[in-house]
C-alpha cells in the first residue's frame, strides 16, 4: 500500500496548496517564455518544493511527446561527490532526446560537499542553452554565495493550518473514512506547515484505529497532544492563579508522554486567541510561553521548564 503522501501528491498546478505567489510566476514564464537557466527552491520540508519542480519541469516540456525522458532527478544527500558532479556536467552537454529542454532536479542540494560545489559552478554560471537546473532545498544557508546569485530563487512558505486541514478532509473523504472536525484539526496543526509531515500523521493515527473512523481521543493517544479543553483549563488556571490546578494539569500532561513542541505550540495557539480578545489580561502570559517556545529547543528538561514558566505567569498576573 503506497503512502497517502505519495498517492495525494499534486500532479499538476491546481492541485498545489499554500505556494500561489511561487505558482503564479513560474506559470507567467512559462506563457512569456522567459525561463530562467537556475532556479532555487527554498524552504521547509513537506511545502512543496520537490513537487512544483517535478510539475514545473513536465510544463515546460510537456509540448513534446515522452518529454519526461529529458528530466532527470537527482538526491544531492546519496550523490554529492565530484565524480558525481562530474558525470552532470558530462551529460548536461548532449542534446535533449525529445525535446528542447533538458532538466535536472536535485534535491537536497545543500549535501553537496564544496569541491562538487565548486565543480558544479562553472557549468551554473554558462550553462548549455538547453539546460535548466532546479535546485531544491531546506538550509539555503549551507549553498555558497555565488551558487545561490545565479539562481533565481523562491522561498516556499509554511501551508497554513486551514489549507492542510481543507486538504486533509477531502482525502479522508476518498479515503471512506468518517474523522470529526477537531481530529482533523489536530493533525493539521501537528503538521506545523508541512503537508507531508500532516499526511504522515494521519496515516500513523489510520493504522492505529484499525477501523474506518478516526475521533480525536485517537489524534491525542497516537500523536501525544493534548486535547483543547485541557490547554483551556490550564490557561484558566493561570489566569486565577490556581498553582495547585496548575501542577495537577502539567504532571497529568507530562505523565503521557507529550510531544513537548506540540504541546506550546498548541498552547500558544489557544493564548493567542484569548490575548486577541483581551490583549491587557493575557499580554503576560503570551509573551512568557512565546519565549518558551523559543528557549525550548535547547532546553534539557523541556517539561519542568514548561511548568514553571505555567507557575511563573501565574505571578505575573497577581
Amino acid at each position: 500500500m503506497k503512502s497517502l503522501y505519495r498517492v495525494y501528491r499534486p500532479k499538476t498546478f491546481n492541485e498545489v496548496i499554500g505556494q500561489d505567489h511561487i505558482i503564479k510566476t513560474l506559470q507567467n514564464q512559462i506563457k512569456n517564455n522567459k525561463v530562467a537557466h537556475a532556479y532555487l527552491f527554498c524552504g521547509n520540508r513537506g511545502t512543496g518544493k520537490t513537487s512544483i519542480a517535478k510539475i514545473f519541469a513536465r510544463e515546460l516540456n510537456k509540448e513534446v511527446k515522452n518529454g519526461e525522458l529529458d528530466i532527470f532527478e537527482i538526491d544531492a544527500a546519496s550523490n554529492n561527490s565530484v565524480q558525481d558532479i562530474r558525470e552532470i556536467i558530462e551529460k548536461v552537454k548532449y542534446l535533449p532526446v525529445a525535446g528542447k529542454n533538458k532538466i535536472y532536479i536535485i534535491d537536497e542540494v545543500h549535501m553537496f560537499s564544496s569541491s562538487a560545489f565548486n565543480a558544479f559552478l562553472k557549468t551554473l554560471e554558462e550553462p548549455p542553452s538547453h539546460a535548466i537546473f532546479i535546485l531544491c532545498t531546506t538550509e539555503p544557508h549551507k549553498l555558497l554565495p555565488t551558487i545561490q546569485s545565479r539562481c533565481l530563487r523562491f522561498d516556499f512558505r509554511a501551508v497554513s493550518t486551514k489549507d492542510i486541514e481543507i486538504l486533509l478532509t477531502k482525502i479522508l473523504k476518498k479515503e471512506n473514512i468518517i474523522v470529526s472536525a477537531e481530529a482533523v484539526k489536530m493533525l493539521s496543526e501537528a503538521g506545523c506547515g508541512s503537508v507531508r509531515d500532516a499526511l504522515s500523521f494521519t496515516e500513523t493515527v489510520i493504522s492505529y484505529c484499525g477501523e474506518k473512523q478516526i475521533t480525536e481521543a485517537d489524534v491525542i493517544a497516537v500523536l501525544g497532544t493534548v486535547s483543547s479543553e485541557t490547554l483551556k483549563m490550564l490557561l484558566d488556571s493561570i489566569i486565577k492563579c490556581d498553582t495547585k490546578k496548575i501542577i495537577q494539569t502539567c504532571t497529568d500532561i507530562f505523565a503521557k508522554g507529550i510531544n513537548a513542541g506540540m504541546l506550546i505550540k498548541n498552547f500558544l495557539n489557544i493564548i493567542k486567541i484569548e490575548f486577541i480578545k483581551n490583549p491587557a489580561l493575557y499580554s503576560n502570559v503570551f509573551k512568557l510561553f512565546s519565549e518558551l517556545e523559543i528557549t525550548i529547543k535547547t532546553s534539557t528538561d523541556v517539561f519542568w521548564q514548561f511548568e514553571n514558566t505555567c507557575l511563573l505567569a501565574c505571578i505575573k498576573q497577581v
